[in-house]
């Protein structure tokens, strides 16, 4: 048996999916991007008319994304320091890791869940980096 979560206090998620769902004393989130709630900007991206990218700042992303995560996890009964599992999308690994990796190395200095970072090529809405994550919950 698992139980939907919809959370109060991170963007709406752009599908026909919970933010997260929990199965047993496991939390699984979904896709977490950098959006704000309540609204369609993305903190750190600058768009065109077109709404293609024409400039970012991916330390800007990284910490609303890390912020999205926490206001699922905490709207679920979970928290930060119970996150088991990460997995992070990046658009662009070349050019997005060090400064990724620099401010995921301040939000998980004392928690140091599993990771696994991917290259891929978009993501659904214009932004560079989504975190999918497992957390516990009691």
């Amino acid at each position: 048996m698992s139980e939907k979560i919809v959370s109060n206090s991170a963007p709406e998620p752009v599908g026909l999916y919970p933010h997260a769902r929990k199965v047993g004393n496991l939390l699984f989130l979904s896709g977490v991007g950098p959006r704000q709630k309540g609204t369609k900007t993305i903190p750190g991206v600058t768009l065109d008319a077109d709404g293609n990218i024409t400039d970012y700042c991916i330390e800007t992303q990284c910490r609303s994304v890390f912020d999205n995560v926490r206001a699922v996890l905490e709207d679920a009964g979970s928290s930060w320091d119970k996150l088991v599992d990460v997995q992070v999308f990046l658009t662009n690994m070349k050019d997005d890791f060090k400064t990724y990796n620099k401010v995921y190395a301040e939000y998980f200095a004392d928690n140091q869940p599993c990771r696994t970072t991917i290259e891929i090529n978009c993501l659904p809405t214009p932004i560079a980096i989504e975190l999918k994550c497992i957390a516990t919950i009691d």
